[in-house]
């Protein structure tokens, strides 16, 4: 929608009804009076846009938004912005009163949509005489039935329980014992409920643990576990042996709908036939206020739209704030969903950053490639590539594995790609002598907890990233030349095919 008034912005996210907002597609005779307006401006220059990025102005946006973040604490216990706390709902008043500051240079847009979130409360998995350490509830599970402990022996399934087949008959009143592989871990969920199991344990094809999501939740689906390949292996020999495994199994969760908003804004001149789109998302876990998780994104992006203020585009430059990042990728998962196909084809790439200043950091360059991506995806890697090589800093590559917001729009045949500081991933002993800080910590030992707040930024790092942001807005709102044209492709097959992970969660 075009021209939204702070009070009016405010009102739509505080009511956060369920009605889709239109992409920002047309253009007003007051519109294009104000892209006349913008005109006179200088054209934006990278070396000037990064000129504006100063440490006060993002540490100032990063205390107001802990203060926000503790406005959670009556009904949580402590600071969040999860999506349908105080706290998240602020954050996006807080957005929108920061955008409306910069007068008439973009265009507003709310995009209120379903989110499905979940919480368990309680579970305990036994498997014969023993109580699984690595026994882990699948995100989005339902309790099992009436909330209580079930009981049943366990029935190895067949194959990797992809099809219904790999379910014998006897598995209806018992615990489906399903291997990890081929489909999701919803879908396997779906099928052992479809079958009669009372709940499902889905063990990992490794030693390792395994936790994960069972997605979109459906009819059939069951309380499910995770379980480690090495807590599994003799389970597996008994039933093999003929032998008899009882269980019990219990968890108490809840899973619901709830409404939330996108955020959009597009800048009112430049080409709105190609556009550079980037994005960031609004909210934090449950367990923190995310003030690194994703707050410095969000401000990052705030920063880079204020001060690109101060000059004209070429081509149209568009920003989003995503709700429901943490809960699967939810908010850009819908946007793409909805786009129509005329409009995907109007944007040229998108830019996802998430998680800007991490306190152990590396400067971190998704690996994505025009091999297994949309074609564009390589240049705009390179891009980040020059960038650091020209400052004299260290880089390395990371998996573009579907853990952020990029995922939609590369499943859709759009360019991505994005930069990072890391997680909950352990710094080597070469990246500590290439970035400094300590190896064998995560890069951010806050991940996803309490302690993720103002003094978990590491201010250098997100300094020097928020600059390599305003330089890949201005070096595609100046000129598009050299970077590939779109191709009609609406899927990138091999990315799917390959990536195990939507968001933070594991698939399949």
């Amino acid at each position: 929608m075009v021209g939204l008034s702070r009070l009016s912005l405010i009102a739509t996210i505080a009511a956060v009804s369920a009605q889709f907002q239109k992409p920002l597609v047309s253009q007003s005779e007051d519109v294009l009076l104000e892209a006349d307006k913008t005109s006179n401006k200088p054209l934006v220059d990278t070396e000037a846009l990064q000129a504006h990025i100063t440490a006060e102005s993002l540490l100032k946006h990063a205390e107001a938004l802990y203060n926000i973040a503790k406005s959670s604490e009556e009904e949580f216990g402590h600071p969040t912005r999860v999506i349908g706390s105080e706290g998240h709902r602020r954050s996006l008043e807080y957005v929108a009163s920061e955008i409306d500051r910069l007068g008439d240079y973009y265009k507003y847009s709310t995009q209120a949509f379903p989110a499905v979130m979940g919480q368990v409360f309680q579970s305990r998995l036994v498997l014969g005489h023993s109580v699984p350490k690595s026994a882990t509830p699948m995100s989005l599970t339902p309790p099992t039935t009436g909330k209580e402990p079930v009981y049943g022996d366990l029935v190895l399934v067949d194959n990797e329980g992809c099809d219904a087949s790999d379910y014998p008959d006897e598995v209806s009143g018992k615990v489906a014992f399903i291997k990890r592989g081929t489909c999701s871990f919803g879908a396997k969920s779906e099928l052992a409920g479809g079958a009669g199991a009372i709940a499902a344990v889905v063990f990992n094809s490794n030693a390792d643990g395994l936790s994960g999501t069972l997605g979109v939740p459906s009819p059939n689906h069951v309380a499910t576990f995770g379980l480690s390949g090495k807590d599994a292996q003799p389970i597996i020999e008994q039933l093999k042996a003929g032998k008899v495994v009882d269980s019990i199994a219990f968890i108490d969760s809840v899973v619901n709908t709830i409404n939330t908003t996108n955020i959009i804004i597009q800048t009112v001149e430049g080409d709105p036939e190609n556009c550079v789109m980037l994005g960031a998302h609004s909210d934090s876990v449950g367990e923190g206020p995310g003030i690194n998780d994703d707050g410095s994104g969000s401000l990052t992006l705030l920063e880079v739209a204020t001060h690109l203020t101060k000059f004209s585009v070429k081509n149209c430059v568009r920003f989003a704030w995503w709700a429901g990042e943490e809960e699967g990728l939810l908010g850009s998962d819908y946007y793409v969903a909805t786009l129509p196909e005329e409009e995907n084809q109007k944007i040229r790439l998108f830019m996802d950053y998430d998680m800007m200043g991490s306190p152990n950091f590396a400067y971190q360059i998704y690996n994505a490639t025009n091999a297994v991506n949309p074609t564009g995806s390589e240049q705009l890697r390179d891009l980040y590539v020059d960038w650091y090589k020209s400052k004299g800093l260290n880089y390395t590559f990371i998996p573009f594995d579907g853990r952020s917001d990029y995922d939609a729009f590369i499943r859709n045949g759009i360019p991505g790609g994005g930069i990072a500081t890391g997680a909950e991933g352990i710094k080597t002993k070469e990246e500590e002598l290439m970035f400094g800080g300590k190896a064998g910590d995560w890069y951010d030992p806050c991940y996803h907890q309490l302690c993720d707040d103002v003094g978990n930024v590491n201010t250098t790092a997100w300094v020097i990233n928020t600059q390599l942001v305003a330089h890949s807005v201005a070096t595609y709102a100046a000129s598009f030349e050299g970077f590939p044209t779109r191709e009609i492709t609406r899927a990138a097959g091999v990315h799917e095919q390959d990536t195990l992970y939507h968001g933070r969660y594991l698939v399949r």
